[in-house]
C-alpha cells in the first residue's frame, strides 16, 4: 500500500503545523507519565510527530513508509518493517505504539508485534499503546483504509498479558478519534485537555493502555 499517498489524502485539510504543536504536548505528557525515559523507541513513527518532540536523550524510530527525511538528525532511524528491524534487546525504557496495532493483518500478528516489543524493553521498561477504541468509534473505524484488526482497550489488555507484560493502567477514552475530528488544535487547548480528565469520557475515542516488562528477580 502507498501509505504516503494514503495519508496525504486523509489529512489533506489538516494543518501540519497544528499537528506538530498538538503532538509536542502529547509527547511531553507521555514521557512525563512514563517516568521520563532516557531511551525511547517509536516502532512505526510515520513522519515523526511523536518521536521528534519526545523529550528523551536517546531516540530510535522505525517505519516502512517513509525515508526518515522528516526526522530530527539526532534520531536513529531504521527504514523497513519493525518485524525485520535489528534493534538492541533489553534496551529501551519506553516503546510507544501510536495507532499501529489496528493495521496488523491479524490478531496473531498483533501478538507477534507485542512479543518483539517485550524483548526490546529493558526489565521494568514500559510500553504504551494508543489507538482507536472500536467500542466507542465503530461507525468511523473502517473509514480508514488501513484499519484491518478490531481492537478495544480490553482486547489490548489481553494481548499485553498474553505477551507477558504486567498491566499498569488503562484509559478507555483518551483522545478523540483523529485529527479530522475534535482533537484540540492549539498548544494551550491541548495542554488543558490532557489535564482535564473529566473531559475525556465526552471526547475520547482512543484508548491508552500502559504495561511494564517485569523486572528480573
Amino acid at each position: 500500500m502507498d501509505y504516503q499517498s494514503l495519508y496525504s489524502f486523509r489529512f489533506r485539510n489538516v494543518n501540519q503545523e497544528s499537528r506538530n504543536i498538538v503532538w509536542s504536548e502529547i509527547s511531553s505528557y507521555i514521557a512525563t507519565n512514563s517516568n521520563n525515559p532516557i531511551r525511547v523507541l517509536d516502532p512505526a513513527c510515520g513522519i515523526g510527530e511523536f518521536i521528534n518532540s519526545c523529550p528523551a536523550q536517546e531516540k530510535w524510530a522505525v517505519d516502512i513508509g517513509i525515508n526518515g527525511s522528516q526526522l530530527d538528525s539526532s534520531i536513529k532511524f531504521i527504514h523497513g518493517s519493525f518485524f525485520d528491524a535489528e534493534l538492541p534487546k533489553n534496551y529501551f525504557d519506553l516503546i510507544f505504539l501510536s495507532n499501529v496495532l489496528e493495521h496488523m493483518d491479524s490478531q496473531i500478528m498483533v501478538n507477534m508485534f507485542l512479543e518483539k516489543v517485550f524483548t526490546l524493553l529493558s526489565p521494568g521498561g514500559i510500553v504504551i499503546v494508543m489507538g482507536p477504541n472500536f467500542k466507542y468509534c465503530s461507525k468511523d473505524y473502517f473509514d480508514c483504509a488501513d484499519h484491518t484488526v478490531i481492537l478495544t482497550h480490553l482486547s489490548v489488555e489481553e494481548h499485553l498479558v498474553a505477551a507477558q507484560f504486567e498491566l499498569i493502567g488503562t484509559v478507555s477514552r483518551f483522545l478523540p478519534f483523529s485529527f479530522r475530528s475534535k482533537l484540540p488544535s492549539s498548544r494551550y487547548i491541548t495542554r488543558f485537555y490532557l489535564r482535564a480528565k473529566l473531559l475525556w469520557p465526552f471526547f475520547g475515542k482512543q484508548f491508552l493502555v500502559s504495561a511494564r516488562r517485569p523486572k528480573i528477580k
